[in-house]
């Protein structure tokens, strides 16, 4: 008998993977956890019913929210991150060694014991003694910071659930007072192709460009998120996304990659046109 996950990525579309057995199932006090084995993408993680990551293709998501800034960012030494207990942000971060503290807040303690267990690669950086974990709610942890970070990633899942309030612009105001007068926060941002997905990113973007004065889109290609096609939102203080990035600086630190590079970079701000059409009215 075969044995298949499968998302609902709109009513008219879903998003099937062959599974070999499912590794683990539980309930949290936020949401369903699951951990499923496929002959395709190799172990994934899924909440409530949703694809989180696979370990074939979770290094293009990880890469693209934490390697962008920080080839911007001249000088990074206080993170915080939002989300993100699958330690996947935390393992690009950690191999920084400018970096001094990263401040990690995820809301589910159950998701992160259960990445560590099954996915020892992606959360091996959780155990670096800059990293320090919070077990709280993002929104209520960010109204206490005023600034103290140089760089906030926003790893969040999707706009409803748990996740829901990381896309208010109450939260956004909140990260812009976090961050030191040339701060930078990085957010997922949804994918800009399914017409109630687009909408979200739309929200977002809105609600950004209302706090930060610079603020734009970059993109990435992550085979099981929905369409394939996945936005990250850039906003910043003072830096902008190309005219700031210092390719020299971010090549000489010889961290090996396997989907960023810092002509990726340039070419991920290059939107295309319906994209360019989606966010043209809140746009600065």
């Amino acid at each position: 008998m075969d044995l298949w996950f499968s998302e609902k990525q709109t009513n008219n579309v879903k998003f099937s993977i062959r599974v070999n057995r499912q590794l683990y199932s539980g309930q949290s006090e936020f949401q369903r956890i699951d951990v499923f084995e496929s002959p395709e993408f190799g172990k994934f993680l899924t909440l409530d019913g949703y694809m989180m990551f696979t370990e074939k293709d979770e290094f293009i998501y990880h890469e693209m929210i934490t390697h962008i800034p920080m080839a911007v960012h001249p000088h990074v030494e206080n993170i915080l991150v939002i989300g993100a207990g699958d330690g996947g942000v935390v393992r690009e971060l950690t191999r920084y060694e400018e970096i001094k503290r990263i401040d990690l807040v995820e809301i589910d303690e159950m998701v992160v014991e259960v990445c560590k267990e099954y996915f020892p690669h992606t959360a091996c950086g959780l155990e670096d003694e800059r990293v320090h974990i919070f077990y709280e709610d993002g929104l209520k942890f960010i109204r206490r910071c005023k600034e103290e970070y140089d760089l906030i990633i926003v790893d969040s899942t999707d706009p409803f659930g748990p996740g829901e309030g990381l896309f208010t612009r109450e939260f956004y105001g909140n990260c812009y007072k976090a961050l030191k007068e040339d701060g930078i926060m990085v957010n997922q941002h949804e994918s800009p192709f399914y017409e109630e997905d687009a909408l979200a990113c739309q929200r977002a973007h809105r609600n950004i460009t209302e706090s930060f004065p610079v603020s734009r889109i970059y993109q990435a290609h992550i085979p099981t998120y929905p369409s394939g096609h996945w936005l990250f939102g850039f906003a910043s203080k003072k830096y902008h996304p190309l005219r700031d990035l210092d390719e020299k600086r971010w090549n000489e630190r010889g961290i090996k990659t396997h989907y960023y590079t810092t002509t990726l970079h340039k070419g991920a701000f290059y939107l295309p046109a319906y994209v360019e059409e989606l966010l043209k009215d809140v746009e600065k």
